[in-house]
């Protein structure tokens, strides 16, 4: 590398990328609320159980400790920042040992010098800390952010089983089954890398570890860990895989969808990966195996059926895991081209993508200022005002002795079952979710403190079946550094019918 750089170690360098993206993940952790998504999972540990109705409970388990002891927003989010460094780490370390194995086989097609083979991961691990959406994970912890490790781990073991010629050790094999357990209570989708280490296995066509005693204590580890996973959905009618299937098969199926999804896909992971991918062609080749590539399969596979599936519709972090597992080899291919001295392409890369880090990054700290005012609504608005509404409710609820808090729509329940509880909060709709599990369905004839949200409202349940009356009591007006963001709406509705019936509706922000 070119002075500067070149008078630090790569993983200096890899280290201090690794602490700059850090300290940022520590600032919005300690200073914005929580997301959706973030305050359904912590409610997981605060309703603890063997399983829930959409994930498995590994998400919540792991918060558990600090919810009891009822740990601050700031703290709770140490833990997705702890494996997003945990992360990189193991991304180093795998780079850095597939491109020690390439050049110990001379697999490299250009000739250069290895004295630093470090450099490497540091390539690696600056397409993590370069892309935008792994800092979002990096902060709210989602079941994502566990299973992006944990799918590391199994491409360590699955690049240990090549090196090793087809053979893993006894205590390797009990990793593996812990690795697949983990992952297993992380995410449903965690089968999609247990596919790809079986098909990196069969690269090389022995199968003597079907007599060895480590090959069968990993699957009894596997299945004894996601056990209470198979249990809790026996004793639910399988809801939770009746849910998956329904959700991952969406809409219907558009080309356009799958089109804007690898768009999506390329915006929030950057080109770098791609770039590294393409580069790594050159210098070792596709058809090099079983050796490296095809550890490919690790990002191919699951990319290919999220992308597939994206056609119904899918979310882009759902292709985290698989991304992480493409950097290492990516980052073979821009080390080869940086050691050979052609460097501009990847510096631009690198500013493009960096500037664009910390432009959202700081756009989320001050709630999208100044160009959130260009659009019709702010899209940052969603995380700031949730602790205040919660719980203004919350002593609606005591002074007005109501059955609990309700909204129209489960994507409001999150953050005021998080910062209202343990007050019940009622989903007013015909949809089975979590939160009928918690709280049951209200009954008829209850009285509560109905919330609405601005970017979200809906029209007040007044009818037949629905509620007999709604007064509207308070309402709040959100603002960050001195630009309104949203309104939050409570009302006091009484004698409820039983008749689920949400309307969408527009409400204003002004008083």
């Amino acid at each position: 590398m070119s002075s500067p750089v070149s008078k630090q170690s790569p993983f200096t360098w890899s280290l201090i990328l690794v602490l700059l993206g850090t300290a940022i993940h520590l600032v919005l952790g300690f200073t914005t609320e929580l997301s959706v998504d973030e305050a359904h999972y912590a409610l997981y540990a605060n309703h603890l159980a063997w399983s829930y109705f959409d994930h498995p409970p590994l998400v919540g388990w792991i918060q558990w400790p600090l919810v009891a002891i009822n740990a601050p927003d700031g703290i709770l989010r140490l833990i997705p920042i702890t494996l997003w460094m945990i992360s990189c780490l193991l991304v180093y370390q795998i780079a850095d040992q597939l491109n020690t194995y390439c050049s110990n086989r001379s697999l490299f097609i250009k000739r250069v010098d290895h004295n630093n083979p470090s450099f490497a991961g540091l390539a690696a691990v600056a397409i993590i800390v370069f892309a935008p959406l792994p800092h979002v994970l990096a902060v709210g912890l989602v079941p994502d952010s566990l299973l992006t490790p944990l799918s590391l781990g199994v491409l360590w073991m699955a690049l240990q089983w090549l090196k090793q010629d087809g053979q893993l050790r006894f205590y390797q094999w009990i990793i593996l089954g812990l690795l697949f357990g983990l992952a297993g209570l992380s995410k449903y989708t965690a089968i999609l890398f247990v596919l790809a280490f079986a098909i990196a296995c069969i690269s090389i066509p022995r199968f003597t570890f079907l007599k060895q005693a480590g090959f069968y204590s990993a699957i009894a580890i596997a299945l004894l860990l996601i056990s209470p996973v198979l249990l809790w959905n026996a004793q639910h009618d399988w809801i939770s895989f009746k849910y998956q299937i329904d959700h991952g098969s969406g809409g219907t199926w558009l080309w356009r969808r799958v089109a804007a999804f690898v768009g999506a896909q390329v915006m929030v992971f950057g080109f770098l990966p791609l770039l590294g991918l393409w580069l790594y062609s050159r210098a070792i080749g596709f058809s090099v195996r079983p050796f490296v590539s095809i550890l490919l399969v690790f990002f191919v596979l699951p990319f290919s059926v999220f992308a597939i599936l994206s056609g119904g519709g899918g979310l882009p972090h759902w292709t985290t895991p698989a991304w992480f597992c493409l950097a290492p080899i990516a980052g073979l291919g821009l080390a080869q081209w940086w050691q050979s001295g052609k460097r501009w392409l990847i510096s631009l890369i690198l500013a493009v993508q960096g500037t664009l880090v910390i432009s959202g990054l700081t756009l989320v700290m001050t709630a999208g200022y100044p160009i959130a005012s260009q659009f019709k609504t702010n899209p940052l608005a969603d995380l700031y005002g949730w602790r205040s509404a919660s719980t203004r409710a919350n002593l609606l609820v005591n002074e007005l002795k109501a059955s609990g808090i309700a909204v129209q729509n489960w994507t409001l329940a999150s953050r005021v079952a998080w910062y209202a509880k343990p007050t019940p909060i009622f989903v007013l709709d015909d949809r089975q979710d979590q939160f009928d599990l918690w709280f049951g369905k209200l009954p008829e004839g209850s009285n509560v403190i109905l919330l609405n949200w601005s970017e979200m409202s809906f029209k007040a349940p007044v009818g037949e079946g629905q509620f007999r009356t709604c007064r509207p009591l308070d309402r709040l007006r959100i603002a960050h550094l001195g630009q309104a963001l949203s309104q939050f709406e409570l009302s006091y509705c009484q004698g409820w019918g039983g008749k689920s019936k949400p309307e969408r509706e527009a409400l204003s922000l002004r008083p």
